[in-house]
């Protein structure tokens, strides 16, 4: 067990990434997957599929877009009908109003929450705290996502462990997170969470509509807060071969869906564009 968390270890503080906040970047994890020239030739690299994965309107201004382009071994869409996940999930909310909420002008605070007892994975372990126009929620989770991935396609999730490490793979790569990091995973992105320590807990905010972006800094001048080149993007990492009964869990509407391929997700061979997930240290966000 010891040599095992040494190697877990290792391979946390091992992962390279590429930096910045909204930067055009590019990735691939084999030479030449990348397309140059062009986003979706007739034939690409690798006989790989070209996929754009948006994050904003088709149209909207250059300055606005945020879009992706990644090349995978196989189409994401080559999975069963969705179906709604059963047993429902019944803790998370995305609409709030007098139906199912109220409000109160007392200040709140929540303690942390216990471990569950029965093995429980991230998506079995988010619930809904609060919300207005966006929510926050929580997680507390004591086991690996095995053999399935989760996709939001209501918004993006900002992530903070208060509680036991995060190994979080997504389609860009992998993002390995500490108690001390947030990590933002845009809507659209599949994600699966492993947890190297065991038991983890934490927070994660919502947000519909719109990203997360970095404060203007007015008066301060040009330096100072957050610094473009703390954020960390994953380079490209695939996996490859047949996954039978592999589940993908889409959250649509504040409800879980899922469906069913035979192939991991995660088989991105390359990527380019300014459209990805992140992570950075809160004590950067400070400087």
């Amino acid at each position: 067990m010891a040599a095992q968390n040494d190697q877990l270890d290792s391979s946390f503080n091992d992962l390279d990434y590429l930096s910045g906040f909204g930067n055009s970047l590019e990735s691939e994890a084999i030479a030449g997957a990348l397309p140059r020239g062009q986003n979706s030739p007739l034939l690409c690299p690798y006989g790989l599929y070209a996929e754009q994965i948006s994050g904003t309107s088709f149209t909207a201004p250059r300055k606005l877009n945020h879009r992706s382009w990644m090349y995978r071994i196989k189409p994401s869409v080559t999975h069963e009908p969705f179906a709604p996940r059963s047993p429902s999930h019944g803790k998370l909310v995305s609409e709030f109003n007098d139906s199912n909420s109220v409000t109160t002008p007392t200040q709140l605070r929540w303690r942390p929450v216990d471990i569950p007892d029965r093995p429980t994975d991230f998506i079995d372990g988010l619930f809904t705290v609060c919300g207005a126009g966006s929510s926050f929620l929580r997680y507390t989770a004591n086991k690996s996502m095995e053999n399935c991935a989760l996709c939001n396609a209501d918004g993006d999730f900002l992530i903070v462990p208060q509680k036991g490490r995060l190994w979080i793979t997504t389609e860009c790569g992998k993002l390995h997170v500490s108690p001390g990091e947030i990590a933002v995973l845009p809507q659209g992105f599949r994600f699966s969470v492993e947890m190297p320590d065991g038991p983890s807990r934490g927070y994660v905010a919502e947000i519909f509509g719109t990203h997360f972006q970095l404060p203007d800094l007015g008066p301060i001048g040009a330096n100072g807060l957050a610094a473009s080149r703390d954020f960390l993007v994953p380079k490209a990492w695939f996996e490859d071969g047949m996954r039978p009964g592999y589940t993908i869990v889409q959250k649509y509407g504040g409800e879980l869906f899922t469906a069913k391929q035979d192939f991991s997700p995660f088989n991105v061979v390359a990527w380019h564009g300014n459209y990805a997930p992140y992570k950075v240290g809160l004590k950067l966000l400070s400087n």
